[in-house]
């Protein structure tokens, strides 16, 4: 029966559990600095290639094109083991949530070829070039124009808040192809911008702690081929909302925080503490099965881009009221530097939380999109 939420309930295949047993095992015995938030934080280029060895990464492409042909739930549970750890998952984040699935949907054989096996090696890592000044989460705003020349197109424009894009070896970039006209979402197209460039200049935008992982990127009329162009030229933005329910829905949008929890659990003292932490253990556990029933309908082949919102908006703000919980009821101060690992949890998080639910598209953005869904709006 389906959900209220329009999606089936969905319960890991037990064969699943052998697998959950392999990456436990293998995150038991190999070295890496645990972090909250680490899909975002946790980049390590040696890390990932170890994945990719292990067939845990691209694991939903296809065999032909250098992946492993396993289930959205087969990845599911090795990404939250992943999160749960806090392993150094970031260099290739985008490339295997995101970017190969779309270079899978709308790419051509060439770009499958060139991308996907690399993808699911660990050699290749994306940036997504979707924010941009003042424009906030209206992505139908955006004012890098792709100008049509002999042989391709030439990019200019600024995008803003681009992770990771100092290590990526690409970048996919929305632009605008076409004069805007009263649709506002047509004359958008995607374009595949190998890195480095000398016309791509990458600065980085530092967070309050210092640590780098986000940046600006300005694109001085790049030049990019029409082999470089990603699906049909003005089909971008019908490639970014499918590509936005694979960003918005998994386990990392209600995990960043879970080393926090899992620590709390064997600090929490009084009535009060031992209440609160039930409660978000409680809402964990409701968050996670929506977040499976997503990757179940993904599995389907279907494109649930409303799920996905709720599930982001709802689990984004539960991390953040972790944060709180733990800073209500357990008495550490925040420390970076402390030999204490609740302390040093606490110190990431209460510096990432502030960005939870902005990044991917602010809950205002989401809750329209939900509304709309329920043609309500």
């Amino acid at each position: 029966m389906a959900t209220s939420s329009g999606l089936e309930p969905v319960t890991l295949p037990p064969e699943t559990a052998g697998l959950r047993s392999r990456v436990r095992e293998f995150l038991a015995e190999t070295p890496f600095t645990a972090r909250c938030d680490s899909w975002l934080t946790g980049a390590d280029p040696a890390f990932s290639r170890l994945l990719g060895e292990r067939g845990w990464l691209g694991m939903t492409l296809p065999e032909r094109y250098g992946g492993h042909g396993r289930s959205p739930l087969e990845r599911f549970v090795v990404i939250e083991e992943l999160l749960a750890a806090g392993a150094p998952v970031g260099a290739h984040w985008i490339a295997d949530r995101q970017t190969g699935p779309s270079i899978l949907a709308n790419g051509t054989e060439e770009q499958k070829r060139r991308f996907l096996p690399a993808i699911a090696r660990g050699e290749c890592f994306f940036a997504i070039g979707m924010s941009e000044p003042d424009s906030g989460s209206d992505l139908a705003s955006v004012r890098t124009r792709a100008e049509r020349v002999a042989g391709g197109w030439r990019l200019h424009g600024t995008k803003v808040w681009t992770s990771g894009a100092h290590l990526a070896h690409a970048i996919l970039v929305l632009a605008r192809s076409a004069p805007r006209d009263r649709d506002r979402h047509a004359g958008l197209s995607q374009f595949i911008v190998a890195l480095p460039d000398g016309r791509v200049t990458i600065r980085p935008i530092r967070g309050l702690s210092g640590e780098h992982h986000f940046n600006e990127v300005v694109f001085d009329g790049v030049f990019v081929p029409d082999a470089m162009v990603l699906g049909r030229a003005g089909d971008g933005w019908r490639q970014v909302t499918a590509e936005l329910a694979y960003e918005r829905s998994g386990p990392e949008r209600l995990l960043s925080t879970f080393m926090l929890v899992r620590l709390l659990h064997g600090r929490a003292a009084g009535p009060a503490a031992v209440r609160a932490l039930g409660g978000l253990t409680a809402r964990l556990w409701a968050l996670r099965q929506a977040s499976l029933a997503v990757a179940g309908a993904l599995a389907r082949g279907e494109t649930p881009e409303l799920q996905a919102a709720l599930v982001k908006d709802l689990g984004t703000r539960f991390e953040r009221e972790v944060v709180e919980v733990a800073r209500q009821h357990v008495g550490v101060e925040p420390d970076p530097g402390s030999p204490d690992p609740l302390a040093r949890a606490l110190a990431e998080s209460v510096v990432q939380a502030p960005g939870f639910t902005l990044r991917g598209g602010t809950n205002e953005i989401l809750r329209g999109i939900v509304a709309r869904g329920l043609g309500v709006r």
